[in-house]
């Protein structure tokens, strides 16, 4: 469904089919109201693959498209009542219209990047598999006896080893995709030489922010994993702690846990830091969650400097 407005009102509603021809049916219709589509701004609501195809018949015709989040955009529109396509395609060109000054520019990522997503959502999904597979045998080993134990550990070890073959051979080709790029293979070396970080987070990184030019402030990005602290108070009725936001990726947050964990136990600051905290009774909770937020600034002030990080810094102007 596509709603086009202009200052003062809709102009017209049209529902098109989600392919080139739909996309070039939607073209006609503006040039039959004279409305110059390289001078407007075409916003999305995103919707995963959905968008695929309009993103990119968009983007090859030179358009400003702007890919925004669904729940921003709902939020923004404060009370409403009822829903459907059209009432929908409708609240997106009416947000689009009211914060055009806080646009984002969509642009495509590169195709290392496409390939390198794709191979860790599969990676993903093959890890999903294993573990449906291995948990459930280790959860009912007390209830079973170990001839039977034993019989369906047998059945359930060959599917696992050959899915462990796969992914390997996923986390190899993403190695060769990384390598074969420059600008990848330097991103790489910089990011991971941050304790803690290694080549699993480094490969969450670097599709979320398509290469740290989507995203390229910390905090931003502690927000986007659901890891950065807010305040929580108003007046003098509400004194709560700061928190974080229950709104984040779960799969970059998971990761940057595991990040922290790893941080944490080999020597180092991080290590350090955590130990001295906890002695001085700070939450550990708390305090890991502060190690995540240190992981993220140290890495994307490495990659803004171009630099790797310096273990030990020294003031060039002391």
């Amino acid at each position: 469904d596509l709603s086009v407005r202009n200052s003062a009102n809709n102009i017209f509603h049209m529902q098109v089919e989600n392919n080139k021809r739909g996309i070039d049916v939607f073209t006609r219709k503006c040039k039959e109201y004279n409305i110059e589509l390289n001078a407007a701004l075409l916003c999305l609501e995103h919707t995963g693959l959905y968008n695929v195809v309009a993103l990119d018949q968009f983007y090859r015709l030179g358009y400003n498209v702007w890919l925004e989040n669904a729940i921003q955009i709902k939020r923004s529109l404060g009370l409403t009542r009822g829903k459907n396509d059209k009432i929908d395609a409708e609240r997106i060109s009416e947000y689009a219209f009211r914060f055009a000054d806080k646009v984002m520019l969509w642009e495509p990522a590169r195709d290392q990047l496409v390939q390198i997503k794709q191979l860790t959502t599969l990676r993903r999904r093959l890890i999903d598999v294993k573990v449906q597979l291995k948990t459930p045998l280790k959860e009912d080993k007390v209830f079973l006896t170990r001839a039977r134990y034993s019989q369906l550990s047998k059945f359930s070890q060959k599917p696992l080893e050959a899915i462990e073959q796969q992914i390997n051979q996923v986390e190899r080709e993403i190695r060769v995709v990384i390598q074969a790029d420059q600008h990848l293979s330097e991103l790489f070396d910089i990011v991971t030489y941050v304790d803690g970080v290694g080549e699993v987070l480094f490969w969450e990184m670097v599709t979320t922010t398509n290469e740290f030019k989507r995203i390229t402030d910390p905090r931003k990005y502690a927000c986007y994993a659901g890891i950065a602290p807010f305040e929580h108070t108003s007046g003098t009725s509400i004194r709560g702690k700061n928190r974080v936001s229950r709104m984040g990726n779960k799969s970059t947050k998971r990761i940057l846990h595991l990040a922290a964990m790893s941080a944490i136990v080999m020597k180092g600051e991080l290590h350090d830091y955590y130990n001295r905290k906890v002695t001085n009774g700070k939450n550990k909770m708390a305090t890991l969650n502060a190690v995540r937020n240190k992981i993220i600034h140290r890495v994307f002030a490495c990659v803004r400097d171009g630099r790797k990080y310096e273990k030990i810094y020294t003031n060039s102007l002391s």
